[in-house]
């Protein structure tokens, strides 16, 4: 057993990483196929099918043809193969879909499939009846399967070059590899690789499998429990129904995502692979600690606004409404925070309630702010605003006590001596990519508010945002093709981040 298994790991080893995440998305289709087999759709089972098959075979030969290549060595190579799965593999994603639906440009199938993959959520068909539902099932499988694409990488990948938020408590500097531990791995970085994926993959299962369980057991609908698991795991804001409001689980469906978006907010929720020293218990993290401040804080924000607009139009709210008040903000906030996107059945109430329009600026500012460090969800990230708030805070410090002294990062020893200064980096670096989306959309004719809106979703990886951050929703469809491949591009970086892209057209780092 010991040496099939060793033999195993030696194939995984020879064979090109993308090679594998290619194969394994041919393999995936499958289930599409399986699950239109059994409603009898067979035009959309064969799509997924030969889709499949094809993919296969082609990966199949192409291994073939390198089995006896080396391939190489590097970390910063399997970064490159991180961003082709971002960019080129929906090329091949989008093959079955575009079949399937056969009413629709490859080009808005290509656009979905980069939405799904890199975890963003953006619905470019606003009316569920248009899709089958196999083809529902494979766009939250994409987003799925690009969330734990993501959890691996940030072990595996980003956190022994220090980027991907680890550059605010790392000791090396960003797209290099780490000293120590990271090092000593540098001579086989694809036996980290799978050895990282060999630990994840089940407990992200299984979580899934759980959730998807858990919402079967509340009244949810097959189909919609799959896709709304799925979605919650990746953050990826998915549903076949069209958000919460279809949705037949009621609150208790809303109770159970809720709980599962905590693992958004701090990668010690499910693995301590990454934890600095002091810092693996989650009552001690700063992120999960900042998360849960801020959604009480924005939350209770709103029902004070909520509150005051009723009062000023001279209504009234019964005990029970404020309740479903309460909920509606934490549920709403949580989900833009992790960059989820999903919004609660109650959220609409409380707009009716109060006859004020959805703060879209509110959510717009929780998904630029992000989930943690290492996990499914997108955005600046909470560990890079801590790093900003102990800097300025200890800034403060000084006016008052001009002699004092603090310690590396303001007193704590999970952020780096030049962690602030990073961050700061990053975030001027993240508007920067803002405004230059923001100037591309706009040649393309998209209005100053449209193309902000637009902007900020791609970029923090948050496509529901497009829906409720202005009173008119957009029509993603509607747009020209220029301002389509822009938003791709935006949300390749706003998943891949914009500092593990210079580090890729870096010359010196592949030289290193």
């Amino acid at each position: 057993m010991a040496i099939a298994r060793d033999q195993k790991l030696g194939i995984l080893r020879r064979l090109p990483l993308f090679l594998l995440i290619w194969g394994g998305a041919s393999v995936s289709m499958w289930v599409p196929a399986v699950f239109a087999l059994a409603l009898n759709d067979h035009a959309t089972s064969r799509s997924f099918f030969y889709s499949g098959l094809v993919g296969v075979f082609l990966v199949s030969i192409i291994a073939l043809a390198m089995s006896n290549r080396q391939p190489r060595r590097g970390t910063l190579g399997q970064l490159a193969v991180l961003l082709a799965s971002f960019t080129v593999l929906p090329l091949f994603l989008a093959v079955p879909m575009h079949d399937a639906l056969g009413n629709t440009r490859f080009l808005n199938t290509y656009f979905d499939m980069v939405s799904a993959v890199t975890t963003t959520g953006a619905d470019l068909f606003p009316d569920p009846d248009r899709l089958t539902p196999p083809v529902h099932l494979w766009r939250a499988q994409v987003g799925w399967m690009g969330g734990l694409l993501m959890w691996i990488a940030a072990a595996a990948i980003l956190a022994p070059l220090s980027l991907g938020g680890f550059e605010i408590t790392a000791r090396g500097e960003p797209g290099r590899p780490l000293s120590g531990v990271a090092q000593s791995e540098k001579i086989d970085p694809r036996g980290r690789l799978i050895r990282v994926a060999r630990t994840l993959a089940p407990v992200y299962v299984g979580l899934t499998a759980v959730i998807c369980v858990l919402l079967l057991i509340s009244g949810e609908r097959g189909l919609t429990a799959v896709c709304h698991a799925m979605s919650v795991m990746a953050t990826s804001g998915i549903s076949p129904v069209g958000g919460l409001e279809g949705s037949t689980a009621g609150f208790t469906g809303e109770a159970i995502l809720f709980l599962f978006l905590f693992f958004a907010l701090s990668r010690l929720t499910f693995s301590s692979d990454t934890a600095a020293t002091g810092y693996s218990r989650l009552d001690k993290d700063p992120e999960f600690r900042v998360g849960l401040m801020i959604v009480v804080g924005v939350a209770a924000l709103l029902v004070f606004r909520v509150l005051a607009g009723v009062a000023e139009i001279g209504g009234q709210i019964s005990g029970w409404q404020a309740l479903n008040l309460i909920w509606g903000m934490l549920f709403t906030v949580m989900s833009f925070l992790t960059t989820a996107g999903f919004e609660s059945a109650y959220w609409n109430d409380a707009q009716q309630l109060s006859g004020l329009g959805t703060p879209g600026l509110v959510l717009m500012g929780l998904a630029l702010i992000g989930g943690g460090v290492a996990t499914t969800a997108g955005g600046v990230k909470l560990l890079r605003v801590y790093a900003l708030y102990l800097n300025g805070a200890r800034e403060l410090d000084r006016l008052i006590h001009p002699s004092s002294v603090s310690g590396a990062g303001g007193g704590n020893r999970r952020i780096q001596s030049q962690g602030a200064y990073i961050a700061w980096i990053f975030l001027m670096m993240f508007a920067l990519s803002l405004a230059i989306f923001d100037v591309l959309l706009a040649a393309e004719g998209v209005g100053f508010e449209q193309a902000m809106v637009l902007s900020v979703a791609a970029l923090s990886t948050t496509g529901p945002l497009i829906e409720l951050a202005t009173d008119v929703p957009l029509r993603l469809i509607d747009l020209s093709d220029g301002a389509k491949l822009s938003l791709c591009a935006a949300m390749v970086i706003g998943r891949l981040e914009i500092l593990a892209i210079i580090a890729l057209i870096t010359p010196s780092l592949w030289r290193d």
